[in-house]
Protein backbone atom coordinates (compact mmCIF):
# COMPACT_ATOMS: atom_id res chain seq x y z
CA UNK A 1 0.00 0.00 0.00
CA UNK A 2 1.41 3.63 -1.03
CA UNK A 3 1.79 5.77 1.71
CA UNK A 4 0.20 9.11 1.34
CA UNK A 5 2.43 12.05 0.37
CA UNK A 6 2.21 15.23 2.45
CA UNK A 7 -0.09 18.10 0.52
CA UNK A 8 1.99 20.86 -0.35
CA UNK A 9 2.01 24.52 0.45
CA UNK A 10 -1.25 25.86 -0.64
CA UNK A 11 -1.04 28.71 -3.60
CA UNK A 12 -3.21 31.86 -2.91
CA UNK A 13 -5.66 31.90 -5.58
CA UNK A 14 -7.70 35.39 -6.80
CA UNK A 15 -10.88 35.99 -5.40
CA UNK A 16 -13.10 38.45 -7.27
CA UNK A 17 -15.56 40.45 -5.19
CA UNK A 18 -18.56 42.51 -6.29
CA UNK A 19 -16.67 45.56 -6.85
CA UNK A 20 -15.83 44.07 -9.87
CA UNK A 21 -17.10 46.39 -13.08
CA UNK A 22 -16.00 43.50 -16.31
CA UNK A 23 -13.72 45.79 -17.08
CA UNK A 24 -11.31 42.78 -18.33
CA UNK A 25 -7.93 44.39 -16.75
CA UNK A 26 -7.57 41.29 -14.71
CA UNK A 27 -8.00 38.58 -17.84
CA UNK A 28 -5.20 40.99 -19.84
CA UNK A 29 -2.83 40.29 -17.57
CA UNK A 30 -3.25 37.42 -16.51
CA UNK A 31 -0.13 34.41 -18.26
CA UNK A 32 -1.93 31.34 -17.52
CA UNK A 33 -5.70 32.72 -18.94
CA UNK A 34 -7.43 31.57 -16.29
CA UNK A 35 -9.33 34.19 -15.28
CA UNK A 36 -12.35 34.72 -17.72
CA UNK A 37 -14.95 37.41 -18.32
CA UNK A 38 -18.38 36.02 -17.86
CA UNK A 39 -22.10 37.69 -17.92
CA UNK A 40 -23.92 37.17 -14.27
CA UNK A 41 -27.42 38.70 -15.41
CA UNK A 42 -26.65 42.14 -17.00
CA UNK A 43 -23.22 42.51 -15.47
CA UNK A 44 -19.67 41.47 -16.99
CA UNK A 45 -17.24 39.61 -14.00
CA UNK A 46 -14.27 38.25 -13.60
CA UNK A 47 -14.37 34.65 -12.80
CA UNK A 48 -11.59 31.99 -12.00
CA UNK A 49 -12.17 29.39 -14.16
CA UNK A 50 -9.63 26.98 -13.98
CA UNK A 51 -7.73 26.92 -10.25
CA UNK A 52 -5.89 23.97 -10.81
CA UNK A 53 -3.55 25.59 -13.67
CA UNK A 54 -3.81 29.23 -11.93
CA UNK A 55 -0.24 30.03 -10.75
CA UNK A 56 -0.97 32.02 -7.91
CA UNK A 57 1.39 34.97 -9.43
CA UNK A 58 -1.01 37.54 -8.35
CA UNK A 59 -0.50 39.90 -11.41
CA UNK A 60 -4.54 40.37 -11.35
CA UNK A 61 -4.45 42.11 -8.28
CA UNK A 62 -2.57 45.13 -8.91
CA UNK A 63 -4.16 45.07 -12.47
CA UNK A 64 -7.62 45.55 -10.90
CA UNK A 65 -8.28 49.78 -10.62
CA UNK A 66 -11.18 49.37 -8.55
CA UNK A 67 -9.62 46.55 -5.58
CA UNK A 68 -11.93 43.92 -6.81
CA UNK A 69 -9.26 41.08 -6.43
CA UNK A 70 -7.55 39.35 -3.23
CA UNK A 71 -5.43 36.64 -3.33
CA UNK A 72 -6.94 33.88 -0.88
CA UNK A 73 -5.03 30.65 0.13
CA UNK A 74 -7.27 27.21 -1.25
Amino acid sequence: MAALQPAGPRKALPEVSARCTGCGRCVAVCPPRVLWLDLKGWKKTAVLHDAAHCTGCAQCVPACPFDAITMKRA
